[in-house]
């Protein structure tokens, strides 16, 4: 068995630090601005396809190939706020870091996972796709409305928006940071153990 690695995100959340907790807030605070909107239809193609893509992957249950569309170090965030909030201070309906995401996928694979034995079937649709720049011309963030309808034992619709942090890598845009805002964040949500 090979030693574990000090900085293997999949292994422990070395990067989920203050300087992240606040570069999230600060990053998620004012971003949506007409000014800041990228106009180029070729730019923003680009982002809409990478949301289109996760969705299918998703819809299809391939959560190894889906993560693949995100940077070794990310952060996945609920908000259980209307306006996000700050998760250092809130509760969220879910913030994870890699290492847990991958601990979640392995537990749906395991089929010892109740709340999805069987797997929930889901439908994604994403809309309103809206491309903006930041200070950073390797990063993007892109907001973008989205409707899923979920079946297990019964249909039920997941409503919102959802702001992805993307990066440029080696020539390749990976997300680093997907707030997920539901419309009904502060209520009771029934088992939302399916990925957003």
């Amino acid at each position: 068995m090979a030693p574990q690695t000090k900085h293997d995100p999949a292994r422990t959340s070395y990067y989920v630090s203050d300087a992240l907790y606040q570069e999230l807030v600060e990053g998620y605070a004012d971003w949506q601005r007409d000014e800041l909107i990228v106009e180029d239809p070729r730019v923003c193609a680009r982002f809409h396809r990478l949301l289109d893509r996760e969705a299918r992957l998703l819809d299809q249950l391939k959560y190894e190939e889906w993560l693949t569309l995100y940077a070794p170090e990310f952060v996945y965030w609920v908000p259980s706020t209307p306006n996000g909030g700050d998760p250092r201070r809130e509760v969220a309906v879910t913030f994870d870091d890699r290492r847990r995401v991958e601990d979640r996928v392995f537990r749906f694979r395991t089929g010892y996972a109740w709340s999805q034995a069987p797997p929930s079937r889901t439908v994604r649709l994403i809309g309103n796709v809206e491309v903006f720049k930041t200070a950073k011309p390797t990063m993007m963030m892109v907001r973008s409305n989205f409707f899923i309808s979920e079946f297990w034992g019964e249909t039920r619709t997941l409503t919102g928006w959802a702001g992805h942090r993307i990066v440029e890598m080696d020539g390749v845009w990976k997300i680093v940071a997907k707030q997920v805002n539901l419309i009904e964040c502060d209520q009771s949500l029934r088992n939302p153990s399916i990925i957003l």
